[in-house]
């Protein structure tokens, strides 16, 4: 009886305590096994925070000397970052201010006292803190669209379609995260690929001249290179750009570079050896418009293509539709084909800009003469593909002796203009003996996406049929079409996405809705130039942004650098946010092309709304234009911007080289790393270095371009 009680004592106490025994047998075993993993696997938290030194930028080995910029070593930054200025131990600062030499050394403001060739002391410090200004309140300008750090996949409204052609880029899918899960599903191992530096510091370049069929007009991307046989076109049909990267260096003209004339001398002759070729010169002896004149081209004053000359033809333009005032509710102008310049230099005077488009089959190189006399132009196919600007940004749209065919490939060509147009917006042609069976086609294209004709004039004057149409600003009279022919475009279609996009043949609908851009008209300018819309987001940060920019340029770039800006005309923005850099500028004589990579966020229609104009561009490509078109460039962070995007970083320094006049200037505004091997390669091209400064690992380098080819 003892037994079996103590057996029956047994097994209850076995009840009541074999789920805690259980319980803790659990816990051991796992305990042992997290132990055992944590020796034998590679997958530790250890190994994880030791792969996050792969995500780092690898700083360049050569290290620039007394005139170069020294990028601050990590574990400083912290205590870098709590000062608000380096001391004058940090700060290198060479040719600050020293005109253009024949010798390549340039001369160093730091020099000692007793140096002949040093500045004085006071001069120095104050040139010190007007540079300082550029890099003090990065984060002000940065932060307007904070987010363009991190981007580096294409914008959704922007997307590259360019088929095969794609030796300039890096697949970005190849450096994403690498995510590779176990058999039992139960973890999951990263990998980031390191992409290295940006540029190979230990390359050296060697340049050679292009031997291209355009020659010292050489447009990659729009100029057909070379070909076998005879080629009836210098010109692609479309864009498309060569396989390998361009890494040659255009030539000067054969009949040797001059220095162009100075703004406003320029609007009236131009020096004719920098654009001469055959085809104008033919041209020149069949219009009157401009003349050879010595060593100059010159353009008689108000004498143009339209007969009564440009001047009675804006006024006949304001007499047919009072509603157009030029310079007050129309500030930015589309002109479809350049013929002369007599039409943008004319609105030039009324405070209109009108930006010239060139196209393909502008043999003449017209645009070019127009960017030589400093008005703004691109140049580009109108053939299948989207305008590289976003929707609804133009107030007018001219296209002054019309000879393109609206008619063809379904009426695409006027839909895209209807997309360009802000709701309310003028379309402006004048043609001269034009078919009956193309004025009936027009006719009907218009009719169907209900433009109303404001104006159909024959000018006795001018002898030129005028048609002045307006694009509707309410979506009601599109239901009130009898044939809903061409269909209104989809909700999910982005009608801002341009680059590499084809012409649709559908209607974008009207925005409506007050937070839509394009309810309403802009201000008058230059009102509409600090004022920001409803639907701006963000706007206390446009206004800092605005504010940044404004101390930069005047504290430094136009007195603190040596700089000359009587000789500057064409500036371009090449990364341009909000266009604040362009606004800065609006008090001086000269245009800013604002480019805003396709990359980034889309901040294109934020500057067009503020009556400055710009364009989409991916700087893996040549720009649409000719070569030596500008006298400035502008580059913020545009480098750092695109690591994650171009396989060759050098081909956009060879594009600057190639956009860039000689005599012009480059503001360059990076990170240290970057800057040091940009230095050498601008030295490679024997450009001037004008100055170079650095303050907590961001700096900024100026040079100046010369007139030396390979």
């Amino acid at each position: 009886m003892a037994i079996a009680r103590f057996g029956r004592q047994v097994k209850g106490s076995y009840q009541s305590y074999g789920f805690c025994i259980k319980l803790s047998a659990v816990v051991i075993l796992g305990m042992c096994f997290v132990f055992v993993w944590s020796v034998f696997s590679n997958f530790s938290v250890t190994s994880q925070r030791e792969t996050f030194d792969d995500i780092e930028v690898p700083v360049s080995d050569s290290r620039i000397q007394s005139n170069k910029l020294e990028p601050k070593k990590e574990e400083e930054k912290d205590k870098q970052r709590n000062n608000s200025r380096l001391s004058d131990k940090e700060k290198k600062i060479t040719n600050g201010s020293v005109p253009l030499k024949s010798e390549n050394k340039p001369e160093n403001v730091n020099a000692k006292a007793g140096d002949g060739n040093s500045k004085g002391g006071g001069e120095k410090k104050s040139q010190e803190d007007e540079v300082s200004e550029v890099i003090k309140e990065k984060e002000v300008g940065e932060g307007n669209v904070k987010e363009d750090e991190d981007v580096d996949n294409d914008n959704d409204g922007n997307t590259n379609d360019r088929g095969e052609e794609d030796a300039n880029f890096i697949n970005t899918e190849e450096f994403d995260l690498e995510v590779a899960e176990e058999d039992d599903g139960s973890s999951r191992k990263a990998k980031k690929k390191n992409l290295g530096p940006l540029f190979d510091p230990n390359k050296r370049y060697s340049w050679k001249l292009c031997n291209t069929r355009s020659k010292h007009n050489y447009i990659p991307c729009i100029d057909i290179e070379s070909g076998t046989g005879k080629l009836q076109s210098y010109r692609h049909h479309e864009r498309s750009c060569p396989r390998s990267a361009v890494m040659c260096l255009v030539p000067l003209p054969p009949g040797g570079y001059r220095t162009p004339l100075h703004w406003p001398e320029s609007k009236t002759k131009i020096l004719y050896k920098n654009v001469e070729h055959p085809k104008l010169a033919a041209y020149i002896k069949t219009h009157d418009w401009l003349e050879e004149s010595g060593e100059y081209l010159t353009f008689p004053q108000d004498q143009s293509v339209f007969k009564g000359g440009i001047l009675h033809y804006l006024e006949s333009i304001e007499e047919m539709v009072p509603d157009i005032e030029w310079g007050k509710n129309i500030r930015i102008v589309l002109d479809m084909g350049c013929k002369d310049s007599s039409f943008g230099a004319s609105l030039l005077e009324k405070d209109v800009l009108a930006l010239t488009l060139g196209l393909k089959d502008d043999l003449v190189d017209l645009a070019q003469v127009a960017l030589e006399r400093g008005f703004p132009a691109v140049v580009s196919p109108f053939a299948t593909r989207r305008l590289p600007f976003p929707s609804g940004v133009f107030d007018a749209i001219h296209c002054g002796e019309c000879s393109v065919s609206w008619q063809l490939n379904g009426g695409k060509l006027i839909l895209e203009m209807n997309r360009l147009l802000r709701p309310g917006g003028y379309f402006i042609m004048s043609t001269k003996h034009n078919s009956i069976e193309a004025e009936e086609a027009l006719s009907k294209l218009t009719a169907s996406i209900c433009w109303n004709i404001l104006a159909d004039k024959a000018d006795d004057v001018s002898d030129i049929l005028v048609k002045i149409y307006q694009k509707p600003d309410k979506n009601d009279i599109y239901e009130l079409r009898r044939k809903k022919v061409p269909l209104l475009c989809k909700d999910n279609e982005n009608p801002d996405a341009a680059w590499y996009i084809p012409l649709k043949n559908c209607l974008y609908p009207i925005p409506e809705a007050i937070e839509e851009r394009g309810t309403e008209w802009p201000a008058e300018w230059p009102k509409r130039l600090h004022i920001f819309p409803e639907w701006m987001n963000n706007r206390e940060r446009l206004i800092a942004d605005s504010v940044h920019w404004k101390a930069i340029v005047n504290n430094s770039y136009l007195g603190g650098i040596g700089i000359d800006w009587s000789t500057i005309r064409n500036v371009m923005d090449m990364k341009a946010v909000n266009g604040g850099f362009a606004a800065a500028l609006s008090d001086q004589k000269v245009w800013v092309m604002n480019v805003v990579p396709v990359h980034a966020p889309d901040t294109l229609p934020v500057i067009f709304e503020r009556g400055l104009f710009g364009i989409y561009h991916d700087w893996c490509e040549s720009f649409a234009t000719y070569p030596r078109s500008y006298d400035f460039l502008h580059a913020d962070h545009l480098f750092s911007r695109l690591k994650n995007r171009c396989k060759q970083a050098i081909i956009i320094v060879v594009e600057m080289d190639r956009i860039l006049r000689p005599g012009g200037w480059v503001i360059i505004r990076d990170k240290v790393e970057i800057l040091n091997p940009v230095e050498e390669i601008l030295k490679s091209l024997h450009w001037e270095i004008r100055l170079t400064f650095a303050q907590d690992r961001e700096g900024i380098l100026c040079a100046q371009k010369t007139l030396w080819r390979p």
